[in-house]
């Protein structure tokens, strides 16, 4: 069983613990992911995590609170926050006291299997969330892209494999991410960006995810038409997340 497959099942499980969630009136200004990610140049969704199964432990002790402030104040265009407590060190939670921190939008990034997971973030304040195409078939994958249309929540729609670029022309979402990294092996594939570029929904804005140290592998995705990038890991590795962060924006 290959790591999605092991995330899945425990996410799953998980699943089943979630309340049923009813939203009402809701005290949290939604911003939108689309707007925030428009600039003149590249923009960068920054974001928080501390460990990973690729990684392993990526930051034993930080405080997601001011990592998110420090992230904002370097120029982030919005925030990624893992909730995903099994494999990432995440929790919900971290979403509520992020979004109430910070005046960006922010992400809650997951393996979205259930609505009950999108309500769940909803409630916790979430701009947008993210939908990982090779985790679900294509009805379940447009049925949760359309909760957050009718709920007026922005969705990132990533993909890693080249089997989903008929899909993800199908659905044809707002904000298309290409993640480089294979899921079942975890290994990283940069020729994937400009592979996939010219394949991907022409209007969508399109975002590049995962393996990014530097400027130069920005610049390199920037000049074959991304909007933004994800980055997350090599800004939780340094010391000072946020002055990583900042450097990186400078040399852009």
């Amino acid at each position: 069983m290959n790591i999605l497959d092991k995330i899945l099942n425990h996410k799953k499980t998980e699943i089943e613990k979630i309340p049923e969630i009813h939203l009402e009136s809701s005290n949290f200004k939604r911003l939108s992911l689309k707007k925030a990610l428009k600039r003149d140049k590249i923009s960068i969704i920054a974001e928080i995590k501390f460990a990973s199964p690729s990684e392993g432990i990526i930051l034993k002790k930080g405080e997601h609170i001011q990592i998110a402030k420090d992230y904002e104040n370097a120029g982030a265009a919005a925030i990624s926050v893992l909730t995903d407590k099994r494999f990432f060190n995440g929790d919900i939670k971290f979403l509520k006291d992020i979004k109430n921190a910070v005046n960006i939008p922010v992400m809650q990034k997951d393996f979205i299997i259930s609505k009950k997971q999108i309500l769940q973030g909803m409630s916790h304040g979430s701009d947008a969330f993210l939908l990982i195409a090779e985790a679900l078939d294509y009805n379940d994958l447009a049925d949760l892209y359309n909760l957050g249309l009718n709920e007026k929540l922005e969705t990132l729609v990533e993909i890693h494999d080249r089997k989903n670029l008929l899909t993800i022309n199908e659905l044809n979402p707002t904000i298309v991410g290409v993640n480089c990294r294979n899921l079942k092996k975890m290994e990283l594939d940069f020729s994937r960006f400009e592979r996939f570029y010219p394949k991907l929904p022409k209007d969508s804005l399109k975002v590049a995810e995962s393996g990014f140290k530097s400027t130069k592998k920005i610049k390199i995705v920037e000049q074959l038409g991304y909007d933004a990038i994800l980055m997350g890991t090599s800004l939780m590795k340094s010391n000072n997340p946020g002055k990583k962060l900042e450097r990186i924006i400078k040399g852009l």
